[in-house]
């Protein structure tokens, strides 16, 4: 199966107008049947579904509608699919790999600093909405008893973030208003093996900075680790 790392031309237009923030409503449902089929398998059904498969992971698609993506939930499942059906073989992953992890309620960025020209990982709530509503409330869950949609948008992280490397946490905004405090009081309480790779976190302007920008910032901070 090919990995979204190696899109380009329309396929990558495809797959970032479908992580576009805010929610783009000019996506073509063609144009993510062709990117579907280029990531993996898919097979119409008798019923005119489309069954999509891509390493291990199934999506049924019912036939559209409308000629364009048109509901906020339809676009947050064709973003789930693609997240968790972005299989990272861990000998890919080389020792001492550093991390950038850009984070906050829509979704979360992960970046190798040392690679030039990659698209991230990217990781997106079940349920955004409904994430944000609730997950500063962790106060509302007994002491050791732990918040289930953190854990199911927290836990991919953790897992698209390996065993080795260290972590950069990028987020906006600070204590229960920031995902990034949020992601390393979860880290340090359920993967402390995590929690010790992470060398510091930084407020940032992430919608107002390129990827480009971000990546550079990261790697001007593990060099002045290097120099300390």
């Amino acid at each position: 199966m090919n990995s979204t790392s190696t899109l380009s031309g329309s396929h990558l237009r495809t797959y970032q107008t479908i992580f576009q923030h805010p929610i783009s409503h000019n996506l073509n449902w063609r144009d993510v049947h062709a990117l579907f089929r280029h990531l993996g398998e898919v097979v119409e059904e008798r019923n005119g579904n489309l069954k999509v498969t891509r390493n291990g992971h199934v999506l049924v698609l019912p036939p559209s509608r409308t000629k364009d993506v048109s509901e906020s939930d339809e676009l947050m499942t064709l973003r789930h699919f693609l997240t968790q059906s972005e299989a990272v073989p861990p000998a890919a992953i080389p020792p001492g790999t550093d991390w950038l992890l850009v984070i906050d309620h829509d979704e979360a960025r992960i970046f190798r600093t040392e690679l030039h020209g990659s698209l991230p990982h990217k990781v997106v709530p079940h349920e955004p909405n409904r994430y944000f509503r609730r997950a500063h409330k962790s106060k509302d869950f007994p002491k050791g008893e732990e918040d289930p949609e953190q854990a199911s948008y927290f836990g991919p992280v953790v897992q698209a973030l390996g065993t080795h490397g260290r972590i950069l946490v990028f987020g906006s905004g600070t204590g229960r208003s920031s995902e990034m405090d949020q992601f390393i009081g979860w880290a340090t309480a359920h993967h402390p093996e995590l929690a010790r790779r992470i060398m510091g976190s930084v407020v940032v302007d992430e919608h107002h900075s390129t990827e480009g920008q971000l990546l550079a910032r990261a790697r001007d901070f593990y060099a002045g680790l290097a120099r300390s």
